[in-house]
């Protein structure tokens, strides 16, 4: 099931390389501001929860936002299942306004 979503971008890591027994590995993660469950009552607010975005060259494509975390985009996602089990993967993000966003926090970090 494909969507589109707004979502609040806080944090993204790339992972590349081959573990001890030969498994290669290549993924970027990004972490998106979520809403806790509230409905039984024993949580509330948000926590940052983690999203697979492609292989580690996705995360270069981002990399000139450095000092503009966190952002807004809007992010093309899909919820997949193996039969099983599900989860949600991010195709692609566009971040809301980068520039704005960008120079923002350029301002910010000369400042600060």
């Amino acid at each position: 099931m494909k969507f589109t979503s707004t979502i609040k971008v806080t944090g993204m890591k790339f992972s590349k390389g081959t573990m001890d027994n030969g498994q290669a590995f290549d993924s970027t993660k990004v972490f998106v501001e979520t809403e806790l469950d509230a409905s039984k009552d024993t949580a509330m607010g948000t926590a940052c929860a983690e999203y697979g975005l492609g292989k580690a060259d996705e995360y270069q494509k981002y990399k000139h936002l450095a000092g503009a975390f966190p952002f807004m985009a809007i992010a093309e996602m899909e919820i997949v299942t193996n039969g099983k089990t599900q989860k949600t993967v991010i195709h692609s993000l566009k971040p809301v306004d980068a520039t704005r966003t960008a120079a923002a926090a350029g301002a910010k970090h000369v400042s600060g």
